[in-house]
């Protein structure tokens, strides 16, 4: 009886951890993409920075963040 309920407790941890996808964006400036799979992103006075899942960061000076869409993973600059 107890493997049976560990066995069940691990099934539901594992597919909980299956449902939660990460969102992985992709930055567009001027109508072109400038940064794909961006995790991160940082808007600071006139500057926005932006990191993937592996720590890769790109800075973007004199920008700013105008759109985020979630349903088509975009994140939209533009310049200040």
């Amino acid at each position: 009886m107890a493997f049976k309920t560990n066995f069940i407790t691990k099934l539901t941890l594992t597919i909980v951890k299956v449902g939660r996808r990460m969102c992985e964006f992709t930055v567009i400036l001027n109508e072109e993409v400038v940064f794909k799979d961006a995790v991160y992103a940082k808007m600071e006075s006139n500057n926005v920075t932006v990191k993937d899942v592996l720590g890769d960061a790109n800075n973007f000076r004199n920008c700013k963040i105008i759109e985020v869409d979630v349903n088509s993973t975009r994140l939209v600059l533009s310049s200040v």
